[in-house]
């Protein structure tokens, strides 16, 4: 699974679940292109009717992350359901100038907790999941009275850096969570949460955004990225598939290029021009490189998301069976990518191996 690179904070210097130097999603007020499910989420709680936890999936970069911040800080701002009732409004904005604005975007509200991949001090790098002890410290937030007598709000980011214990963990909170709480979970693959914590949760699932609402976001951000030409803007747009963070990689130099050559070598299998297949990996690899990096991960990720999908469309009962080298391909990923990461180890090899099984499965699949 691809994940952002990290950002600047002002405590540690780097966020694990802030994407490169854009804004962090406490810190965006703008909102785009899921008016239906923020509605949804604002006269829920105005009817008394939120659940204990959400598990608020789709794709990286379409805005799951800012939904739940947004919420979050909507609740924390109105903390009685029957005085927010009386405002005829049915969005979930608070200015930025709230005092709640203001203690969220410095992380210092009480009644709030954010679990996420923490900073490794003795190794200078993120540690590659959510540990347990990240979860009881939640826990201990969780046990205290609510400080200003609202919610107590958790927001994991993502769930799928938790890793067995501390997913057990989290499980016991939700399953018995204390009075006016809410845990919102953010998930790329909302199926691959741990059944028994899914079964807890309702789930809202994002749809990749529209090229406009893309296009609104990016110059909401302002340069550099809206400095961009409008013929780049709109070519970005166009193969952003519905992410933000698609765009903003894309955005970058050389961006639009690397995207058309890796959606013309995926295209060509399983046909490899391996001369195609080592510039890429010496590219990959090169020293700070970490955005082309993500950015082939996260096409190729998107490529095999829309073979799966056309083939399910396409085949039925046990044809569909034959997508199975491509659900295989996927897990090699993932698991490699994240060895990749927690041992620093050469991207070369992954970029060789990866095209190698992409060709392998494209043979063994039907057209």
């Amino acid at each position: 699974m691809a994940r952002p690179a990290a950002g600047k904070n002002l405590e540690t210097g780097l966020e694990s679940d802030r994407f490169e130097d854009a804004p962090h999603p406490r810190e965006t007020h703008a909102f785009f292109g899921h008016a239906e499910a923020e509605k949804n989420l604002s006269l829920a709680y105005r009817a008394g009717h939120l659940p204990q936890a959400f598990i608020i999936g789709g794709p990286p970069g379409v805005g799951k992350a800012t939904l739940a911040w947004r919420l979050a800080r909507f609740l924390l701002a109105h903390p009685d359901p029957a005085a927010a009732a009386s405002d005829a409004k049915a969005d979930l904005f608070v200015p930025p100038v709230h005092p709640v604005s203001r203690q969220i975007i410095a992380m210092a509200h009480p009644d709030l907790f954010l679990l996420r991949r923490e900073w490794n001090e003795k190794d200078k790098k993120f540690f590659s999941e959510i540990r347990v002890e990240d979860v009881r410290r939640a826990i201990h937030m969780f046990q205290q009275a609510a400080g200003r007598g609202g919610y107590r709000i958790g927001i994991l980011d993502c769930a799928e850096d938790l890793n067995q214990s501390s997913a057990n963990a989290l499980l016991k909170l939700i399953e018995e969570p204390p009075p006016r709480s809410l845990f919102l979970i953010i998930a790329q693959r909302p199926g691959r949460v741990l059944a028994t914590l899914r079964s807890r949760c309702q789930k809202i699932v994002l749809r990749p955004l529209a090229a406009a609402d893309i296009r609104a976001i990016v110059a909401a951000l302002g340069p550099p990225w809206s400095s961009a030409s409008e013929t780049t803007l709109d070519a970005a747009a166009a193969r952003a598939r519905g992410s933000v963070q698609n765009m903003l990689r894309l955005l970058e130099t050389q961006g639009i290029e690397l995207d058309l050559n890796l959606s013309r070598m995926l295209n060509d299998l399983p046909h490899i021009d391996w001369s195609q297949v080592h510039a890429l990996a010496d590219r990959i690899a090169a020293r700070n490189n970490s955005s082309d990096y993500e950015t082939m991960l996260a096409t190729i990720e998107d490529w095999l998301d829309a073979r799966v999908r056309l083939g399910a469309r396409t085949l039925q009962g046990a044809c569909a069976r034959q997508l199975a080298p491509y659900a295989l391909v996927w897990e090699k990923l993932s698991e490699a990518a994240r060895e990749t990461e927690i041992f620093n180890l050469d991207k070369r090899p992954l970029v060789l191996s990866l095209f190698a099984d992409l060709a392998a499965a494209v043979q063994a699949s039907p057209p």
